[in-house]
Order: structure tokens, then C-alpha cells, then sequence
């Protein structure tokens, strides 16, 4: 190989590499958002230890979920709302429609988050806190190195999330012998906790998260596929490590006896329990944790919302789906500056919504994989993958039947 053809190499591999990190800390940093964070301090307050078995089962259904629909939007080269109206006529608007509405739901609550975050870390009052990291998402879309600002912005925060948290984590000692039992053999299962969990990490947009990152950067075809499900599993490793050590950093200070507060309008139970852990630095720490999870999220659910905007207008030009993120984060802001809805509610709620929806998007991508081979020329789908993922989509459809009401009471909505 001449010095050419290896540069040319490595020019091609070090882009493509970096697309598929970006992707990752796409979907990672989407799935570990402040509804996330405060969804496992509520729960973790009122389950305790048991609240362990939900974290795996999120991870469970985490990975065939993404699995599946890495593979087949990546496989089909189609975006997801795309490729459902083809397999399926007319099943990709109802797809856009429940993303896109579950992605505002999720997205009036990061901004929700934000503004928690900011009043942890500098003592502002949330609703100015949401608004400054609002424009502050909003300027970074409007830059004209909005990609590459994006893909930094990610890895960069996610890393710095993961560091701080396992320093509360480490400083809280938590209880590991129970914490590990009760992952398998848990004293209470709750179907509403864990569908809302799920939700808030694998739930509506963030399935398609990193799988439209990776479209937009050509990481397709049956000649990428290993690559994609590797990044697939790599991403869902970062959020599986990152939500057991949310969980034991608060379960720490919950099985010390101390008392987490839920019942006040603006009850933060994450920042209870890092102060805590840590006293006025883990109360910092944790402001900048849940800021950073914040702003990250806020960009990842407008960015893949609005994807799903081109199945009712395919012409959409990439100036266009700037201007529609940047209105799309707009709408969430002024929507959450007029709600009187407590943050934390709305971001449990927007969790449970969107595990909602997430069977709907499951059962019209099992469906690719099992009936149109066609679109996914050159590839043969594991068997296993789709067996595993229809079990995991049933027990979706189930879970979410089970907890609907329980969920909408998240909201105070019945």
C-alpha cells in the first residue's frame, strides 16, 4: 500500500470512527437525562433496593430494542418514519406523530431539568435556568459548525457525567450485596416503575437517536453492520454502567436512613441525595451532572424529533431542519415557562409517555425484520435477534397496558 492509499485510508476510517463515538454519546447521553436521573432518585426513594431489578430489566430491553433498530434503519439505509410507511403504508405518519409529540413531552421536561440543574449548581430560579440553556441549545444549532459542536458537546459531557456520579456513588456507600440481589430477586416488581424507566431510557425518540446519527453520517449497508452493532452495544454498556451508578450512589444515602423529600412542588430528589452524599460540593456536583444530562437531551430530542419531520415533507434541507430545531426547542421552552406542572412530575410523566410509545415503533421494525427481507438487500437477520425482540416487544405491549393509568397519575393528569 502506497503512502497515498493509507492516508486516503485513514482519512476515510478516522470520520467514519467518529461517527459511530458520536453516536453513541448520542443515544447514551439521550437516554441518561434528567428525567433519567430524577425517575431513579423517585423511585429509588420509594422502592429502595428492589428498584434494582428495574435498572436491569431497562438494560435488558435496552439492548434487543437498539439492536433491532440500529440494524434495520442502518441495514435500509431509511430514516424510521420513512421506513415504516414503506414496509407498512400509512404506519409511518402514526410513528412521526407519537415521536414527534413524545419528543416535545420529553423535551418541555429536559428543559424542565435544566433549569433543576442550574438552580442545584448556581442557585438560580429554574424557570431561568430553563430559558438560559434553551438559548443556549438554540445558539449551538445555530452555528454553522452545528455538527461537529453537537458530536463534541456530547462525548465531552457524557464523560464528565459518568466521572462525577461515580464519585458520589464511591462517597455514598451503598449497601452492593443487596443492591446486586435484589437485580435478580427483588422483594416487589412494579410494571408502571419499570415501564417508565424504560420509557425515560430507550422510550420514544431515544430509540432513534444514535440509528439516525449514523444515517446522516453513511454508516449503512450490510457492509457497516458490524460496526453498527457494535456501536449499538458499546452505547448501551455506557448507559448500563452509568444507571447502576446513579442507582447506588442514592440507594447509598437512601439505605443510610436519610429522608428524600417528593412531596414539595419543586421537590428535587436527586439533588437531596447527592447533597446528602456529599454535602454542598455533591449538591454542585450534582447541578452540573443533571445541567449537563439537560442540555445534551434537550439537543438530542430536538435533533431526532425533527428528523421524523421528513416523512411529511421529504424535500427538507438541512438549513430547514436547523430552523425547525431550532423552533421545535422554542415551543418546549415557552410551553414549560406557562405550565405549573412540578419539573420532577413532568419528568417522570415523560418518561412513562414514552414508554408508551416505544412498543408501537418496536412491533412495525420486528416486522421488517421478519416479512421485507427485500429492503434490506444482502442481509440475512438473525433469527435470534428477532425471537428475542418480538419476547421484548410483547412484554412492552404488556407493561405498558398494565401501567397506563399509573403513569398519566405521575402527571396528577386522572
Amino acid at each position: 500500500m502506497s503512502a497515498q492509499e493509507a492516508k486516503n485510508k485513514k482519512s476515510f476510517i478516522n470520520p467514519r470512527r467518529s461517527s459511530l463515538i458520536a453516536a453513541i454519546f448520542l443515544m447514551a447521553t439521550s437516554a441518561i437525562g434528567p428525567g433519567f436521573i430524577t425517575q431513579t432518585a423517585t423511585f429509588t426513594a420509594t422502592m429502595g433496593a428492589a428498584f434494582a431489578f428495574g435498572i436491569l430489566a431497562s438494560i435488558v430491553i435496552d439492548y434487543f430494542v437498539q439492536q433491532n433498530i440500529w440494524r434495520v434503519v442502518t441495514l435500509t439505509r431509511m430514516c424510521a418514519a420513512e421506513l415504516a410507511n414503506t414496509a407498512l403504508p400509512g404506519s409511518g405518519y402514526l410513528l412521526a406523530v407519537l415521536v414527534i409529540f413524545g419528543g416535545l413531552v420529553f423535551n418541555i421536561g429536559n428543559i424542565a431539568g435544566a433549569g433543576l440543574g442550574l438552580n442545584a449548581l448556581l442557585g438560580l430560579d429554574p424557570k431561568w435556568g430553563g430559558l438560559l440553556s434553551a438559548l443556549l441549545a438554540i445558539y449551538i444549532f445555530s452555528s454553522r459548525r452545528a455538527g461537529v459542536a453537537i458530536d463534541r458537546m456530547m462525548i465531552v459531557l457524557g464523560l464528565i457525567m459518568i466521572g462525577l456520579t461515580l464519585y458520589v456513588a464511591i462517597v455514598s456507600q451503598p449497601p452492593l450485596g443487596e443492591a446486586l440481589r435484589q437485580s435478580v430477586l427483588p422483594d416487589e416488581i412494579n410494571f408502571a416503575t419499570i415501564t417508565t424507566i424504560v420509557g425515560g431510557t430507550v422510550g420514544g425518540y431515544i430509540s432513534y437517536a444514535g440509528a439516525h446519527r449514523l444515517l446522516d453520517k453513511g454508516a449503512v449497508g450490510p457492509d457497516h453492520i458490524h460496526e453498527v452493532s457494535s456501536a449499538a452495544t458499546k452505547g448501551i454498556l455506557v448507559v448500563g454502567v452509568m444507571r447502576y451508578i446513579l442507582f447506588l450512589a442514592i440507594f447509598g444515602v437512601v439505605a443510610s436512613g436519610a429522608s428524600i423529600d417528593l412531596s414539595a412542588h419543586n421537590a428535587n430528589p436527586a439533588s437531596q441525595a447527592f447533597q446528602y452524599a456529599a454535602g454542598e460540593f455533591g449538591l454542585r456536583i450534582f447541578g452540573f451532572i443533571l445541567w449537563a444530562a439537560a442540555i445534551t437531551s434537550v439537543i438530542g430530542a430536538a435533533y431526532t424529533s425533527v428528523s421524523f419531520m421528513t416523512v411529511f415533507r421529504p424535500t427538507l434541507t438541512e438549513r430547514q431542519r436547523s430552523i425547525a430545531t431550532v423552533v421545535f426547542i422554542a415551543v418546549s421552552l415557552v410551553i414549560y415557562l406557562l405550565m405549573g406542572t412540578a419539573p420532577a412530575a413532568l419528568l417522570v410523566f415523560a418518561g412513562g409517555f414514552n414508554g408508551l410509545v416505544l412498543p408501537v415503533g418496536m412491533s412495525l421494525f420486528l416486522y421488517v425484520g421478519w416479512r421485507r427481507a427485500d429492503l434490506m438487500p444482502g442481509y440475512h437477520y438473525p433469527r435470534w435477534l428477532l425471537w428475542s425482540g418480538l419476547v421484548i416487544c410483547l412484554l412492552t405491549w404488556y407493561m405498558g397496558a398494565m401501567s397506563v393509568s399509573a403513569i398519566f397519575n405521575f402527571l396528577k393528569v386522572v
